[in-house]
């Protein structure tokens, strides 16, 4: 235990996430261990989230070399289907071919016009400009040119759309613009050992909101990578969720993590709760995936019984055997953050993934997408992978349907002061942000790992 873990113990005694978590049995050695590498106390300047400069050079330095989360597998399951990933100015086209995946740069050959529109997806026999009908097959190679020859000067074997890195590992999708680099599964470093036990292959998007904000994509992220905000932006929760308690751990340079405890009250929380009226008042994130309510045995926990009864559920409906899981791996908060821009939430009760990236190429807008998962039917009954529904600022996450309502309200609540947030870096006086040592220890770690890119390290 080193001097970080030591201080949460000591201002929490016997009741860190670690202790909570123990409670209803013994942990997976993933979730039993802890890693807070030693890190700067220095501020933070503002200009990384308010400077062009600086945004251009996270484009040019970190975006075009680092694997991003893009897709999923369900999106494209036949040859032909195709999901364009956009980034800035920059757009992919990601394809399903005989060959498997592949990812072309979205612009013609011909004078630049992209292949397919921003945020599409579907299926297609081939890409075909839409301006002037230039066409390459699947595989990349040149298909047609209308009036071809006047371009006897074109070589064809040259025509092939340019290529990015396209790779998937547990249902997801990534793409690297870097032509060498790690491999996916060396980027993600730990991640593949930690998720051994939550196989999302057999899972799909089921609901999916995509909400334009006018801040810095950071600004998203941060604001998912801490609870330290909880007790004053959603006091609702601090009755049933803990916050100021929960586990925060750095394993590498891409891959971070947080454990919030589920079904027990807060630190910050001065309301005494039975078991039973826990469970009664209890809502995690996709309340449909737990199901009804029931009551709480003698000498068991709220957390237990939610545990168990999802536990049943997945058995029953969809064939899923999580007889082994402890309660934290089937009912808790868990998010793995992979660098840069994604957050992953494997645990059935709560199964996620949060998106964040800057919208078009300016450093003041951001794209946060949130996918819900669910498991795909046992009987081979078809499924529909959700269609992003797009939502501007001042609109909730759950007004046009898609998402449960009890999340949304939360995601509405952090959304709604991230503009305060922006508005007040630029108003400061001060000009950087003091983080703490251990709630806010992985925004500074993206920072950490940021820089390395930045500098040319990595």
């Amino acid at each position: 235990m080193n001097d970080i873990q030591a201080q949460v113990r000591a201002h929490y005694p016997d009741n860190t996430w670690q202790d909570i978590a123990q409670r209803d049995g013994e942990l997976p050695p993933v979730l039993a261990t802890q890693s807070n590498p030693q890190q700067s106390t220095a501020d933070i300047p503002f200009d990384r989230y308010t400077s062009r400069a600086f945004f251009e050079r996270e484009i040019e330095h970190m975006w075009k070399r680092v694997w991003q989360y893009a897709c999923r597998d369900e999106h494209l399951p036949e040859v032909g289907d195709y999901y364009v990933y956009d980034l800035a100015r920059l757009s992919i086209v990601i394809v399903r071919t005989e060959e498997g995946l592949k990812g072309y740069y979205n612009s013609c050959l011909h004078r630049g016009t992209k292949l397919k529109p921003s945020g599409d997806n579907g299926w297609s026999p081939s890409l075909r400009c839409p301006y002037h009908a230039w066409e390459w097959n699947l595989d990349g190679s040149i298909k047609n040119i209308p009036c071809d020859w006047e371009f006897a000067h074109l070589d064809r074997k040259k025509a092939c759309l340019p290529e990015v890195r396209v790779d998937s590992w547990n249902g997801f999708v990534f793409i690297n613009f870097a032509k060498e680099g790690p491999s996916l599964l060396e980027y993600l470093e730990v991640l593949p050992e930690h998720f051994k036990n939550w196989d999302l292959t057999g899972w799909y998007v089921h609901g999916h909101v995509r909400k334009h904000l006018s801040c810095n994509w950071k600004v998203v992220q941060e604001a998912f990578m801490e609870a330290y905000h909880t007790p004053f932006v959603h006091p609702e929760m601090t009755h049933v969720v803990g916050d100021h308690n929960m586990q925060h751990d750095i394993f590498s340079d891409h891959i971070s993590r947080d454990l919030c405890a589920m079904a027990v009250p807060s630190p910050t929380s001065n309301m005494k709760m039975t078991e039973q009226e826990m469970l009664d008042s209890m809502l995690v994130g996709d309340a449909k995936m737990v199901g009804e309510r029931t009551i709480v045995p003698e000498g068991k926990s709220a957390r237990w019984v939610m545990a168990e009864q999802l536990k049943t559920k997945m058995q029953q409906e969809y064939g899923l055997d999580y007889s082994d899981f402890s309660v934290p791996e089937m009912i808790d908060s868990l998010k793995y953050n992979v660098f840069p821009n994604v957050i992953f939430y494997p645990a059935p009760g709560l199964a996620l993934i949060q998106l964040f990236r800057p919208d078009g190429h300016d450093q003041d807008r951001a794209i946060f997408d949130i996918f819900t998962l669910r498991p795909k039917p046992t009987d081979g009954s078809d499924f529909d992978v959700a269609q992003p529904i797009d939502i501007v600022e001042g609109e909730g996450f759950a007004s046009k349907g898609g998402m449960d309502p009890f999340l949304g309200g939360v995601l509405d609540q952090d959304t709604e002061i991230m503009r305060w947030q922006r508005e007040g870096m630029y108003a400061s006086g001060k000009g950087a942000e003091t983080l703490s040592t251990y709630q806010e220890s992985r925004i500074r770690h993206v920072h950490d790992t940021l820089d390395k890119y930045l500098d040319g390290r990595k």
